[in-house]
C-alpha cells in the first residue's frame, strides 16, 4: 500500500511546484492568521490553481467561523478540508455536512490520555491526523518540529485513514513509520529551510525515505 505524503504548509508557487514535482499526494495551505505559514486569500487562490488536478487540495483551518471557512473554500476550492483547532466531534460532522467536503481531524497526542478522543473523531471525520500536542508556551498548533511519542499509537485501530505528523524529518521518517505503520506522513518544518520556506531537496528526500520505507527490504535495497 502506498503511504499517503502530505506537504504542509506551502506559502509559495516555488515551493508548491517543489512539493508537486516530487510527487506529494496532498499539498496543504494554512488559512490561519497567527501562523508563520499564513497564505492570505488571494495567494491561496493562485496556489490552488497551480495545482491543477496533480494532487488533493487540505485547506487548514483553526477553530474558524463558517463565513470565513466559506471564503477560504471559495478561494482555495480544496478536496480536503484540515481542522487543526479544538473543534469538537458535534462540530466536525456540522462542518462536513455543511460544506460537502471531507474533513481530516488533528488530534493532539502528549499521553495516552489523549487517545481517549479517537473513537469520537472517527466516526465524525473522513481522516485523523496524529499530531504533538501543543504545549502551554506555543501559540500554534502544528508546525512545531516537534514529535511525541510514537509508541503511544502501537495497536491504535481506525476505520478511517489517518496519517503521522509532529518533528517528521528525512532523518527520522523511516522510524516513525516502522514504529507506527502509518498510512500516511504529513510533514512542514522538516523540509524548510526557514519558516514558511520550502526547499526542493528537503521535500525530494523526504518523499524518497518514505517511498523508500514502504518498499520490501530487497527493494528497496535494489534501488537505493
Amino acid at each position: 500500500m502506498t503511504i499517503i505524503v502530505k506537504i504542509c504548509g506551502l506559502t509559495s508557487p516555488e515551493g508548491l511546484e517543489a512539493a508537486l514535482s516530487c510527487g506529494a499526494d496532498m499539498v496543504g495551505f494554512v488559512v490561519f492568521s497567527q501562523s508563520q505559514r499564513h497564505v492570505p486569500l488571494a495567494l491561496a487562490a493562485e496556489l490552488g490553481r497551480q495545482v491543477a488536478g496533480r494532487a488533493r487540495k487540505v485547506l487548514l483551518t483553526v477553530d474558524e467561523k463558517d463565513a470565513m471557512l466559506g471564503a477560504a473554500i471559495a478561494a482555495l476550492d480544496p478536496d480536503i478540508l484540515q481542522l487543526h483547532g479544538n473543534e469538537t466531534p458535534e462540530r466536525v460532522s456540522f462542518i462536513r455536512s455543511r460544506f460537502g467536503l471531507p474533513v481530516m481531524k488533528a488530534i493532539g497526542i502528549g499521553g495516552k490520555a489523549d487517545l481517549a478522543a479517537v473513537p469520537d473523531f472517527d466516526a465524525a471525520a473522513d481522516y485523523l491526523l496524529f499530531d504533538a500536542k501543543r504545549q502551554p508556551d506555543q501559540s500554534r498548533p502544528g508546525g512545531n518540529g516537534r514529535h511525541f511519542d510514537w509508541s503511544l499509537l502501537n495497536g491504535i485501530e481506525t476505520r478511517k485513514p489517518w496519517l503521522l505528523a509532529g518533528g517528521l524529518d528525512t532523518a527520522n521518517v523511516a522510524s516513525a513509520l516502522s514504529q507506527t505503520h502509518a498510512p500516511g506522513v504529513d510533514v512542514s518544518s522538516g523540509v524548510e529551510r526557514g519558516p514558511g520556506q520550502k526547499d526542493k531537496d528537503k521535500i525530494a528526500a523526504f518523499i524518497q525515505a518514505v517511498r523508500g520505507a514502504a518498499m520490501p527490504p530487497a527493494k528497496a535495497a535494489a534501488t537505493g
